[in-house]
C-alpha cells in the first residue's frame, strides 16, 4: 500500500513538472511567433560611407544611421552583422540575418532571390583612377588592369559594357583592397559605386579622380527574405515615416551634405 502511494505521488509530481514545462514552452512559442525585438542586418563593414568602421572600430555610416532610425520606428533594435558580401543572399535565406542593408543595388537577378523595399537612393557605377592618370574615358580602359569587388553590382555593370572584353579584370573581396592596389599601382582603375568613390574623394582629394562617363545608373534598396512580406511591409512603412517626419533628410544631410533620399 505504501509502495502504491509512493508511485502515485511520484507520478503526480512528474505530471506537474511536465505541465509547467508545457506552459513555459507555450509562452516561448508565443514569443517566437510575435514580432522580433532585434533586427539582424547584414552589412559589408568596408563600404564607406554606407557602412564601415571608424577610427574606434565602431560600425558607422549612412545606412547604419538610417537602419537604426527605421528599427526604432518599428519598435525594434538594429544589430549589425558584418558578412562576406559574396554570400549575402545565402546569409539572408538561411535566416542568419533578417535584412541586407548596405548599398544593396536592386537588380532583376536579385529580385528572384529576395524581396526589396522601394528604392531609397540613386547611385551609379563609375571608374575611379589616380589623380595623375592619363585615363579620361571608358574606352581608355582597353588593355588595362581594372579592379572590382567580387559579386557586386559594379561587376554586373562592367560586364554589360563592351569594354569589359578588353580589360584585365582583378576581383577583390572589398573596395578597400581594390583601392589599395590602385594606390600601389597594381591596377590602373577601379569600378566602384559613385557614392563610395565620392566619399573617398573627400577623404583623399589629391589622390583620386572619377571619370565623367559612368557605366550604369542604379538604385539602392533593402533586401528582405522571400516569404517575409510582413517584415517588408513594416520596414517600408518605417522608411516612409522617416521621409515624412524629416529624420531621413537629417541623416542624409549628415553624410552627404544634402537630402538625396528618394521620395
Amino acid at each position: 500500500m505504501k509502495r502504491k502511494f509512493s508511485l502515485v505521488f511520484i507520478l503526480a509530481m512528474v505530471l506537474t513538472i511536465l505541465a509547467a514545462c508545457g506552459s513555459d514552452e507555450s509562452s516561448n512559442g508565443s514569443d517566437a511567433g510575435s514580432e522580433k525585438e532585434t533586427l539582424i542586418i547584414g552589412i559589408d563593414d568596408k563600404f564607406a560611407p554606407m557602412g564601415f568602421r571608424d577610427d574606434k572600430n565602431e560600425i558607422v555610416g549612412f545606412d547604419i544611421d538610417l537602419a537604426r532610425a527605421a528599427a526604432e520606428e518599428m519598435g525594434m533594435v538594429a544589430e549589425f552583422q558584418p558578412i562576406d558580401w559574396s554570400t549575402k543572399e545565402s546569409e539572408l535565406s538561411s535566416g542568419r540575418i533578417d535584412l541586407i542593408w548596405n548599398g544593396y543595388t536592386i537588380t532583376d537577378e536579385r529580385k528572384e532571390k529576395v524581396l526589396f523595399t522601394e528604392p531609397y537612393l540613386e547611385n551609379a557605377q563609375v571608374v575611379m583612377t589616380l589623380a595623375d592618370s592619363d585615363l579620361t574615358a571608358l574606352d581608355d580602359l582597353a588593355g588595362k588592369e581594372v579592379g572590382i569587388q567580387s559579386l557586386s553590382s559594379a561587376l554586373d555593370a562592367l560586364n554589360s559594357h563592351p569594354i569589359s572584353k578588353e580589360v584585365s579584370l582583378n576581383e577583390y573581396k572589398d573596395n578597400v583592397l581594390a583601392l589599395s592596389d590602385l594606390k600601389a599601382g597594381r591596377v590602373e582603375a577601379v569600378v566602384i559605386d559613385k557614392v563610395v568613390g565620392e566619399y573617398y574623394m573627400t577623404q583623399e582629394p589629391d589622390t583620386f579622380k572619377i571619370l565623367e562617363e559612368s557605366l550604369a545608373p542604379e538604385q539602392y534598396g533593402v533586401g528582405v527574405k522571400k516569404g517575409n512580406e510582413a517584415l517588408l511591409e513594416d520596414l517600408q512603412a518605417a522608411l516612409d515615416t522617416l521621409n515624412e517626419n524629416g529624420k531621413g533628410a537629417e541623416i542624409s544631410t549628415k553624410w552627404f551634405g544634402e537630402d538625396i533620399l528618394l521620395k
